[in-house]
């Protein structure tokens, strides 16, 4: 997650001097990432009391005659239905619909997937890219001229190094038989650097909860966050002598577009989106951003139970199909083991209260869901991000995402800490966050996948975490330098919360 953008992941607590791009693993209090204004918007005026909802019933058959009437009764309009897994997309201006449609037999859970009425409250964003000018632009092309091979702003990536991906990119480039599906804001894939890998049968608009194909809808209008097509560059930036290089720059990319135009990632968007890549042979997902408008969903409340029910069913379908789940741990340094954390951010979408929760029981989704790659950012000196989460079982593997260049400052000729990425309308620019991490990951999984076209999603993910380079915790962990300990980590070199089975390593991925 990048410092949110919209509902990217969270904001990302870094000095000011930090421009951070949206992560969509957003920041706390801002949306989760953004759509078209016309894509998810209702068309009736009583949708704009409307709520939407999510009612969880038996998999596999559509829903029955006994659950469509009590919908119907409820007040409750079905706008899609995931048979496949159980889970009904509904829109009810009843402010009881929830609670009435929850004792119906044959209805596991019900929720509201959002506090603000359709369309959702708009909100601010927090953060914007620091985009690439001509000056560095120029600089970058001249170091890059001088080694062989390189993109022109390739001497700015001191993440690719950082992974190994440059020697891996010796021996592979990666398959274009497999296809990463970024579900965020939108990819721009009219940009030089994403459109000769991108896969434009795989990609969908889901804003409103059920795909959209019309061509062109999973892009962002120029008012949306970037941080889709960024994260898009990440992973799968072509080596075309054009701009910068992706981790995995010969595989294909696809864009999700989860967000709707205030930047709010919802869960009918997210579960339409992870259905859509089980359904389009989708190997893996990057998903850089958290479901709205709950930073943690508690399982104790009723609505918040029936967002973590749907969303896990469709990440879990995705994985039976074949993908496999990447996710970016978020930016609040918290400590995802705690007994206890204070969350200030949620609900985003109305008005948010400091409420006290436990991270076992309260999930961040889809980050924490089981099988989902949670992944931890680290700086240009490999120190765990300033921002990045971190916990102990938690965070199962660490990678770029960029930090403060005062806290982690890389080598010449790369002049700042954040990642490089791409930008809509055929830029690139700086951007920070685990947003920026989970990329790297997901583009480590699609070498992996391509090296090994025949592995399931069990396969790539033990790859990728036997094939991680162990990293030792950070003992003291004081990345500010002002004599206290910013955060602490636990567990052995293997192992731990601050890095998990280690950094990723792109290397292995074209060699093992």
């Amino acid at each position: 997650m990048t410092a949110p953008l919209s509902r990217h992941r969270r904001a990302l607590a870094i000095p000011a001097g930090l421009a951070v791009a949206a992560s969509l693993a957003f920041l706390p209090g801002t949306p989760a990432a953004a759509t078209p204004a016309a894509e998810g918007a209702p068309s009736t005026a009583a949708d704009a009391t409307s709520l939407s909802y999510v009612v969880n019933v038996a998999s596999g058959h559509r829903p029955s005659a006994t659950v469509r009437r009590a919908i119907a009764k409820a007040g409750g309009t079905i706008v899609t239905s995931y048979d496949r897994i159980g889970v009904i997309v509904v829109h009810s201006a009843n402010p009881d619909f929830a609670k009435t449609v929850r004792k119906v037999r044959g209805v596991q859970s019900a929720g509201a997937t959002r506090t603000a009425p359709l369309p959702s409250a708009a909100t601010t964003d927090t953060g914007a890219p620091q985009v690439l000018g001509g000056e560095d632009l120029a600089a970058a092309k001249a170091a890059s001229a001088k080694a062989e091979g390189q993109d022109p702003l390739e001497s700015l990536q001191w993440d690719l190094p950082a992974i190994k991906a440059d020697k891996a990119h010796e021996k592979s480039l990666g398959s274009k038989k497999v296809t990463v599906a970024v579900i965020d804001t939108g990819v721009d894939d009219t940009h030089p650097d994403i459109a000769p890998n991108f896969d434009r049968q795989a990609s969908v608009n889901c804003v409103a909860g059920k795909p959209d194909t019309a061509d062109g809808a999973w892009r962002p209008s120029a008012a949306e966050s970037p941080h889709g097509t960024h994260v898009a560059g990440e992973i799968a930036a072509a080596k075309n002598g054009v701009g910068m290089t992706g981790v995995a720059p010969g595989v294909k990319v696809a864009g999700i577009k989860v967000s709707n135009p205030d930047g709010f990632f919802y869960t009918e968007a997210v579960v339409c989106g992870f259905m859509w890549a089980a359904e389009h042979g989708v190997d893996v997902t990057n998903n850089s951003y958290y479901t709205d408008p709950w930073y943690f969903n508690c399982k104790d409340d009723p609505d918040q139970k029936a967002l973590v029910e749907a969303v896990s069913r469709a990440s879990r379908y995705a994985e039976k199909k074949g993908a496999v789940n990447v996710a970016a741990a978020g930016n609040e340094n918290y400590d995802l083991t705690s007994d206890e954390i204070t969350d200030p951010s949620s609900p985003n979408d109305t008005t948010p209260g400091d409420r006290t929760v436990d991270p076992s029981k309260c999930l961040d989704i889809p980050t924490q869901l089981p099988g989902v790659v949670t992944v931890a950012a680290t700086g240009a000196k490999g120190l765990k991000s300033s921002f990045s989460n971190h916990g102990l079982g938690v965070i199962d593997i660490a990678a770029p995402g960029g930090d403060s260049t005062a806290y982690q400052t890389p080598e010449p000729p790369a002049t700042s800490g954040l990642i490089l990425g791409t930008l809509p309308g055929g830029k690139w620019g700086y951007m920070a966050g685990t947003s920026m991490a989970s990329p790297h990951v997901a583009g480590v999984a699609a070498l992996i996948k391509s090296t090994h076209p025949h592995a399931s999603p069990a396969m790539v993910k033990a790859l990728l975490y036997a094939e991680a380079d162990a990293t030792a915790c950070t003992k003291p962990y004081d990345i500010d330098g002002d004599g206290k300990v910013d955060a602490v980590c636990e567990g052995p070199k293997n192992r731990n919360g601050f890095y998990g089975w280690g950094m990723a390593d792109a290397l292995d991925a074209v060699t093992w």
